[in-house]
């Protein structure tokens, strides 16, 4: 599987014919809009209203969107989302999603503010690879992160959310999430490849450029 980052919660991950989109960028953010074909685009949250009016799955044209608790199978994509509690800060409704794809089950977390059902985490199962919040407010606080990341116990920790170049918003650097867990000699890389004999028993840190 090939991870590229393109700023905030958006990912593109690729393998064989296969494409997945995470929390696309909107230009509001400072940031480019990826253009990519993608088979799946994975909204971890979404305004309430437009989520109220067609939760779920849509289908648009060849690309599925998924913006909503549930369960999913596409093509070989297993998507299974479960609901959070409403931010009252953002009034935009939130899911925890588990992506098992390519012989690896994902976990994305990246667009917690708090955090309030631990119940879920146990339905998580084994995560492989974990994308959770690493910039700190209006986020996780790398604290609060770092303890997540410790109770989900993934084989990688990807942060999510942190300052880069063009953010429009306030963000803190991802170093100081990386300290918090022990990785702070974790060097940043365009892009990364991953196959499940990459997965070692300790944790490790991949963190990317846009």
């Amino acid at each position: 599987m090939q991870i590229q980052w393109y700023g905030e919660g958006c990912f593109k991950l690729s393998s064989g014919d296969i494409t997945i989109m995470t929390d696309p960028t909107d230009k509001d953010s400072g940031l480019n809009t990826p253009r990519f074909k993608s088979d799946i685009v994975l909204h971890t949250s979404t305004p309430a209203i437009s989520a109220t009016e067609d939760f779920g799955q849509i289908q648009d044209g060849e690309t599925h969107i998924i913006h909503g608790p549930g369960e999913y199978e596409i093509k070989e994509v297993q998507i299974k989302g479960w609901p959070l509690k409403k931010d009252s800060q953002t009034d935009r409704l939130r899911g925890i999603f588990r992506v098992r794809f390519d012989d690896l089950s994902l976990g994305f977390l990246d667009s917690l503010s708090n955090f309030k059902e631990p119940e879920i985490l146990e339905e998580l199962g084994d995560i492989d690879i974990l994308f959770i919040p690493g910039g700190g407010d209006p986020y996780l606080s790398t604290e609060e992160a770092a303890k997540l990341v410790r109770q989900v116990d993934p084989r990688i920790v990807i942060p999510t959310h942190f300052k880069v170049k063009g953010l429009k918003r306030k963000a803190s650097e991802v170093k100081d999430f990386l300290k918090e867990l022990g990785l702070e000699d974790t060097k940043p890389q365009e892009k990364v490849s991953l196959k499940r004999k990459d997965l070692t028993e300790k944790l490790q840190a991949i963190v990317l450029t846009i």
